[in-house]
């Protein structure tokens, strides 16, 4: 760093100032359970009690384990607070408590927990986050898979989502400790019985727990701790304004230029980041020379900057004086490690004129690893002299005028002050030089140097110079011309610099502030169009999803008249979430350029830009800026987007609540006088057979209420969560023959056909939840299928589970509504299925998932019939049947 460079960083010291007074969270990071997160905790929280720490526990979860509910005995607890939840009572955190308590350190387990709804927080990472506010240190656990970032990641090899996350800022803000166990110990403590139950340990062995699974997460734990204390230990370098890369992890520059083999450049660095696991980032140094560049040249730079966008890569435009000062300015400020720069084929003459680029970085940056990669030779072209700025007319009319005021003046002074009238001479010379540039500071260094010889100097009027001292005078005032426009066009480049750079910030705010006010995606679609098209002085366009396929949502002008190739770009940017069209390396033959608006891996919509007086939609000097408008613009989409889906949630829970609360009040007022009714109508002996027609028909309708009554009521039991469940060896075919007893009524006009194998296993279900399924799918086949068919109840062993089908022989399903059908209160539109309330199959689906069965229905394969099928996983098959 130099010695103007050597200060602190102005966002790190904001991000310094902001943690004054905030209490300071400790993360223990795991790769799974069972590594001893908890007992790291608890045994470190103990020391810090001993050492004087006033430490309570505010939740800690032990799991029974032995050893670390010892160490939970002489550390003080926060009793928790019950929360109703569906009927029960569940025990929260109690922040109050805690607060009012206010502890030095408090230990709050679990860090990704999701809380009771009625809480005041939606996750336990929250709360933690009021009690850091509040001055109180926290130490905390969570499992690596938790983390947002690594959700999808951790999932693709370990086939397990994991539905509670914590967003990646709280580990960033945290101090983390690894708590690290080898796979193969791990897998032994599970044998053990130390992490899980003996029968849940031997499941947990054969899927997540293997030491394939063990390995890649371990590797992801520890890579993740080292990019956050890398991080951090950058934040704690920019604040204290210290030197040096500090290569505790690798980070790469790569040099972008406009010559042709940047792209390869690009793909390499990729290449050298993916193995070293680091990251990179391409830039492009703007100097004065950029503004000559051709058209292409700018194509070719933008080019290579979205390919290392493409690619994973930051991409970054710096302006600076030189291309050498750029790269050692920035590589400074991003720590890179390593520098990976192209050398082109040059001349030894070029060379020599010039001097090499390459040879200077590899002098003058120190500490950096700079790869040098050999680039394609430029292709030949006729030399184009570049235009020279001689200035302009108003220019050398104010400089010569000085000039001509000088002399004037000069002439007042008598012929001894020769030395002081050349001295005046520099006033015209600085200020051509000064604000005029090069060439007119030079035209009027030589023009007063003539007329100072020609008025002023023995002998006067001619141009022959007696005095070599006035030599001397008429030289340095040529000198003076030339250093000063060289200074001083130095200083506007760097103005002009400055200026740009002020500039850009200024409009990234300023976006920024316009985004914080939309509350509508209609509104963010309007400002992003319209403050775009005037950054960039061109056409803009938003595109959204709509049923499907992207819809204008917003344009600038308002008719952008996208035409077929234009909306393939669109659609295949938004599909594989990378840019399309010109500028691009897909679809180059539309005149607009789409980029993805994306958070993560979720894409929001597409962004088109086009310039109609331009080759390209943009300079490549451009490409930064609109990424960063980009990127704000899509966090504003989500936000909106999360605004409105949580307004449709809470309309949602709302509706549900009332609609619970309607069916259990409904189907309690009705189960009283039917229970009367169907009692009385048992007791009740016909006179006649018309009589014993109309008390059987009676009876029948009665207990179909009484069924449906009795569907509302567990309806109401699966959305409360308020099913019990005793779980009991059932004999599939004796369940199947009570269901069809009870159903015998109905089932009068349908032959049943029951094939179960007796020497199928039994399966651990609940047999009154079971005894449910069966009635309701069974009555579905009676109620659907052709008057007098036959309805097959069968079951069949497969490998690593087991299936009971119901089989009809009606109308079927129409084709796309499989999976529709189990959804509550639906009624197949369209289709012959017609009548019922669409409770039934509802009641099937959610009994079947909280027994851990699985149910899916489908057409028969001769198309005559609908198969409704229950599915037992292995785990829930008992040795023995009905056989043996």
């Amino acid at each position: 760093m130099s010695a103007e460079d050597n200060r602190p960083d102005p966002d790190a010291l904001l991000r310094a100032a902001a943690q004054e007074g905030v209490g300071r969270l400790k993360v223990f990071l795991g790769a799974a359970p069972g590594v001893g997160k908890t007992y790291e905790m608890l045994t470190e929280a103990a020391a810090r009690r001993k050492a004087g720490v006033d430490v309570v526990i505010g939740v800690v979860e032990t799991h029974g384990r032995a050893e670390t509910e010892a160490l939970v005995h002489g550390l003080e607890i926060v009793p928790r607070r019950p929360v109703e939840y569906h009927g029960r009572s569940i025990a929260e955190m109690d922040i109050d408590a805690i607060l009012a308590r206010a502890p030095q350190l408090v230990l709050v387990d679990e860090l990704a927990h999701t809380n009771a709804a009625g809480s005041r927080h939606d996750k336990r990472y929250q709360d933690v986050e009021e009690l850091l506010a509040a001055g109180i240190d926290v130490f905390s656990t969570v499992n690596i898979q938790h983390l947002e970032s690594l959700n999808d990641v951790v999932a693709s090899f370990t086939k397990v989502r994991v539905r509670e996350t914590v967003p990646d800022r709280v580990l960033e803000a945290a101090d983390i400790e690894i708590v690290d166990l080898p796979p193969d110990e791990l897998i032994e403590r599970l044998r053990e019985g130390k992490v899980y139950v003996p029968e849940e340990a031997t499941r947990a062995l054969g899927h997540f727990f293997s030491k394939s699974n063990l390995t890649a997460l371990r590797e992801l734990a520890l890579r993740r701790a080292a990019q956050a204390v890398d991080a951090q230990m950058l934040d704690y370098l920019r604040t204290h304004a210290l030197a040096g890369t500090w290569a505790a992890s690798e980070r790469l520059v790569v040099a972008v230029s406009e010559l042709p083999g940047s792209a390869e450049l690009v793909r390499a660095a990729k290449r050298i980041a993916d193995g070293l696991r680091a990251p990179w980032t391409a830039v492009h140094i703007e100097t004065p020379r950029t503004a000559r560049l051709s058209d292409a040249q700018n194509a070719q730079v933008a080019a290579s900057l979205h390919l290392a966008s493409q690619l994973g890569g930051q991409v970054a435009t710096v302006p600076a004086e030189s291309v050498i000062e750029g790269l050692k300015r920035f590589t400074t400020e991003a720590r890179a490690t390593q520098l990976i720069v192209g050398k082109s084929v040059r001349s030894r003459w070029f060379e020599l004129r010039h001097g090499s680029v390459v040879d200077r970085l590899v002098r003058e940056t120190q500490g950096v690893a700079v790869h040098v990669l050999p680039m394609a030779a430029e292709p030949r072209a006729v030399p184009v002299r570049p235009a020279i700025d001689l200035g302009t007319r108003e220019a050398y009319v104010v400089s010569l005028g000085l000039t001509a005021l000088v002399t004037f003046g000069g002439a007042l002074f008598p012929q001894e002050a020769i030395t002081n009238i050349g001295l005046l001479y520099l006033l015209p010379v600085m200020v051509a030089a000064t604000r005029y540039g090069v060439w007119p500071g030079v035209i009027t260094g030589l023009v007063s140097s003539l007329a100072y010889n020609f008025f002023f100097i023995p002998p006067t009027h001619t141009f022959t110079i007696q005095d070599p001292r006035n030599i001397l005078t008429v030289l340095v005032l040529l000198g003076v011309a030339v250093v000063s426009s060289q200074l001083a066009a130095r200083v506007r480049v760097q103005a002009d610099l400055a200026r740009r750079s002020a500039a850009q910030n200024s409009s990234l705010a300023g976006f920024a502030r316009m985004l914080t006010g939309l509350s509508t995606r209609e509104e963010l679609g309007a400002v992003l169009c319209s403050e775009v098209s005037r950054l960039f002085g061109a056409h803009t366009v938003l595109l959204l999803p709509e049923g499907g396929r992207l819809e204008l949502a917003a344009a600038h002008p308002a008719d952008p008249g996208l035409e077929t190739l234009e909306l393939a770009a669109a659609q295949w940017a938004y599909d594989q979430n990378q840019p399309a069209g010109r500028g691009s390396d897909t679809l180059t033959a539309s005149e607009w350029l789409f980029n993805p608006l994306a958070t993560g891996d979720r894409v929001l919509g597409v962004f088109g830009l086009a310039n109609p007086d331009a080759t390209a939609p943009l300079r490549s000097d451009q490409l930064p800026l609109l990424l960063s408008l980009i990127d704000q613009a899509a966090l504003a989409l989500e936000r909106v987007s999360l605004e409105t889906e949580m307004a449709t949630i809470t309309q949602l829970k709302e509706r549900d609540r009332l609609r619970a609360a309607l069916l259990s009040s409904v189907s309690h007022d009705l189960r009283t006088p039917l229970t009367t009714i169907l009692g009385m109508l048992g007791e009740m002996q016909p006179a006649s057979d018309l009589q014993g027609e109309q008390l059987s028909a009676a009876r029948s309708e009665a207990e179909r209420l009484n069924r449906f009554v009795a569907n509302l009521l567990d309806m109401v039991r699966i959305e409360s969560g308020a099913l019990r469940q005793s779980i009991e060896p059932v004999d599939l075919a004796e369940a199947a023959a009570a269901a069809v007893h009870d159903l015998r009524r109905v089932l009068e006009d349908h032959p049943i056909r029951l094939d179960v194998p007796p020497e199928l296993p039994f399966v651990s279900v609940d047999p009154q939840l079971f005894h449910h399924c069966l009635i309701n799918l069974i009555e579905n086949a009676g109620k659907y299928g052709d008057p007098g068919s036959p309805i097959l109840i069968a079951a069949r062993r497969q490998p690593g589970s087991m299936t009971l089908s119901v089989t009809d022989e009606g109308p079927g399903l129409p084709p796309g509504d499989e999976a529709r059908i189990f959804e509550t209160f639906t009624r197949i539109e369209g289709s012959d299925r017609k009548g019922g309330t669409g409770l039934g199959l509802a009641i099937v689906k959610g009994f079947a998932e909280a027994m851990g069965l699985s149910v899916f229905a489908a057409n028969r394969p001769d198309g005559g019939g609908a198969v409704f099928t229950i599915r037992f996983p292995e785990t829930l098959l008992r040795k023995g049947s009905a056989g043996e």
